[in-house]
């Protein structure tokens, strides 16, 4: 794989354009890890302590764009289309969306989708795109307006995914900034920029590679997991 991206870097120099965006893969790992540990905190302070600390409020508002950057970068990457990585993953984002709902309806209603569908939507917009063509362009954009109303973090959450994706593609000034303003647009949900606070974190993570073996599974199975013993946790101190 390192040898088919160097490979692609050179095509991509010799016709002109930006090179993909590159990062290690333990250091995606470490992302997601770190994700996972904000998310946590993150939800305990919503749930368990009625939102108490504005700190742990903050950054929580890192963690749908740090998830969100680690599955475009994925996408994002050369072949991935071609090899079906967009099925395999909305297959996997609607199963365990599907398992979290649940206990995500218990905390927070049944509107909107949790999480994973945002990404689910993300993807498949992205899987649409990829594909080419009027008719699948117009759906992509019927998607966005329609199922960008149902999902947690709405149209917001889904633009900032595709600004990632968009850049991972061709990390340009460009681009960069379109992403920046798709970040911003979160406040509209979060109510500050904290959101942003995601991009030098993420710029960061292009200069280290840090040595963390890959787990596929544990992070879409905790997702579920996580909120069931959130969910106990209530029932228990109320």
């Amino acid at each position: 794989m390192a040898k088919v991206l160097h490979v692609n870097d050179r095509r991509a120099a010799r016709a002109g354009r930006t090179a993909p965006l590159r990062i290690a893969a333990g250091t995606l790992e470490a992302l997601k890890w770190l994700g996972v540990v904000l998310m946590t905190l993150d939800h305990v302070n919503k749930y368990l302590l009625a939102g108490a600390s504005p700190v742990l409020f903050d950054l929580g508002r890192l963690v749908m764009p740090v998830f969100g950057f680690v599955l475009m970068y994925h996408l994002a990457r050369p072949g991935a289309f071609a090899a079906g990585m967009h099925a395999r993953i909305m297959r996997r984002l609607l199963i365990f969306g599907a398992l979290a709902t649940p206990m995500f309806s218990a905390l927070v209603g049944w509107w909107p989708l949790n999480i994973l569908f945002m990404l689910l939507l993300s993807t498949g917009i992205i899987w649409l795109i990829e594909r080419g063509g009027r008719m699948h362009t117009a759906l992509a954009v019927l998607s966005f307006v329609l199922a960008g109303a149902v999902v947690e973090f709405w149209w917001f959450g889904v633009l900032s995914c595709l600004g990632a994706w968009a850049y991972c593609r061709r990390p340009t000034a460009g681009r960069l900034a379109l992403w920046t303003m798709s970040l911003a647009s979160l406040w509209l949900v979060n109510r500050n920029f904290a959101a942003l606070a995601a991009l030098p974190l993420l710029m960061a993570a292009t200069l280290v590679d840090l040595p963390l073996t890959r787990h596929r599974w544990l992070f879409y199975a905790f997702y579920p997991a996580h909120l069931a013993g959130l969910w106990l946790a209530v029932k228990l101190t109320s």
